[in-house]
């Protein structure tokens, strides 16, 4: 079977690592996640997000271009939980508009960003899952973390208007977007099995699907 490098993208709480692990295990891809327990700055850009917005970016960008390099040399097919795009099309450009990355930061991480994104080899597949604000919040209440306890439903909204801006012009490979709101691929092997299927059938193409209720 030929290797495939896939991403799932999406804004927070949309399902990106639930559909990773189910993804990994069902088709026996190897799975990558975002940093999170060993990110050394994490702690400290929470405290003061001005302070260490670029820190925590260039921590990002170093961490996803490595792990995305050692996913391609792997064998067998991979799939990667957040794509390294994102950092820089929806966080960094949300920390700017915001005020907490400033112009001369920004400017210099994007130089950096694009000179690394430049040589990395082009992924098979980016899956979009988009699901309406209110959605997201309460996924976000559900699963109770406590570095996401600040999130409101405004700078959901603005994430989500940046994946759609970004989305327009992404033109890396093809893209397949997904919405969850009513998609339980987590409970549901009927689901599951609905987005394999999908997935293996349009690896190259770009398509939204919409799932009916039952």
């Amino acid at each position: 079977m030929t290797k495939r490098l896939i991403l799932v993208s999406g804004n927070i709480g949309a399902g990106k690592t639930s559909l990773t692990e189910r993804l990994g295990a069902r088709l026996g891809w190897e799975t990558a996640f975002e940093s999170v327990s060993d990110n050394p700055y994490l702690a400290d850009f929470y405290a003061d997000m001005r302070k260490w917005s670029f820190h925590l970016q260039i921590f990002f960008l170093g961490h996803r271009a490595q792990q995305y390099l050692d996913m391609w040399e792997l064998p067998q097919s991979v799939i990667l939980d957040r794509s390294i795009y994102e950092d820089a099309f929806i966080f960094a450009r949300a920390l700017h508009h915001l005020g907490n990355l400033n112009e001369r930061d920004f400017l210099a991480y994007r130089r950096l960003f694009d000179m690394v994104v430049d040589n990395l080899p082009p992924p098979d597949l980016l899956i979009y899952l988009k699901a309406p604000v209110p959605l997201l919040i309460e996924r976000i209440r559900r699963r109770a973390r406590s570095i996401e306890t600040g999130i409101s439903p405004e700078y959901l909204q603005l994430l989500e208007s940046f994946y759609d801006e970004w989305l327009t012009t992404f033109d890396v490979c093809p893209v397949l977007t997904i919405r969850t709101d009513d998609l339980d691929f987590v409970h549901d092997t009927r689901h599951l099995d609905i987005v394999i299927n999908i997935i293996q059938d349009k690896l190259a193409g770009r398509e939204e699907v919409i799932f009916p209720v039952d």
